[in-house]
């Protein structure tokens, strides 16, 4: 085969690739919500919290590490987030894919009002149980007050679409 046939095979499948791979890290809104497991996983002081000291709240589940430069672009727009949202019944959950020292550190940098809990790697099997094919940060889960999964999306989540997810919610 000629040298241009390989190369026009290459960006054929190059684009193939990328397109699928596309389609794995956009946005997935779920048409039958899932329910959310129960879980726990303790805070950076290792106190042990559940999931459902927040049922009947809608719960926006962030899985996120300090050495992730999106995750921690997202993490100013959900303070705002949930400062404005609270009193509505809006609650952010972190979960750091991350050991305690690390993210202590961090949390010792900036002031985020909602909890973080450490998953280290069982924050990153669980991230794959509701729903991260691709295994990797920042992941986000939005559960209704049901405490079904409605939305998941991987990647950055921007305030404009988190907004766009949650405000039918909030009624």
């Amino acid at each position: 085969m000629k040298p241009t046939g390989l190369i026009i095979i290459a960006a054929l499948l190059a684009l193939g690739g990328g397109i699928m791979f596309r389609g794995f890290l956009s946005p997935v809104t779920q048409t039958n919500p899932t329910p959310l497991p129960e879980f726990n996983l303790p805070d950076v002081s290792g106190n042990q919290h559940n999931i459902s000291e927040w049922q009947g709240k809608i719960r926006v589940i962030n899985f996120w590490a300090t050495w992730c430069p999106p995750c921690l672009k997202e993490i100013p727009g959900f303070i705002a987030l949930q400062e404005q949202y609270a009193a509505k019944g809006l609650q952010f959950i972190g979960i750091a894919i991350d050991d305690q020292e690390p993210v202590g550190k961090y949390l010792a940098t900036i002031k985020i009002n909602y909890p973080i809990l450490i998953g280290g790697d069982t924050g990153i099997g669980l991230a794959h149980q509701l729903g991260n094919i691709v295994d990797a940060v920042p992941f986000t889960v939005v559960v209704n007050r049901q405490g079904q999964i409605i939305y998941r999306h991987q990647g950055e989540f921007s305030k404009e679409l988190i907004l766009k997810t949650i405000e039918p919610l909030l009624k």
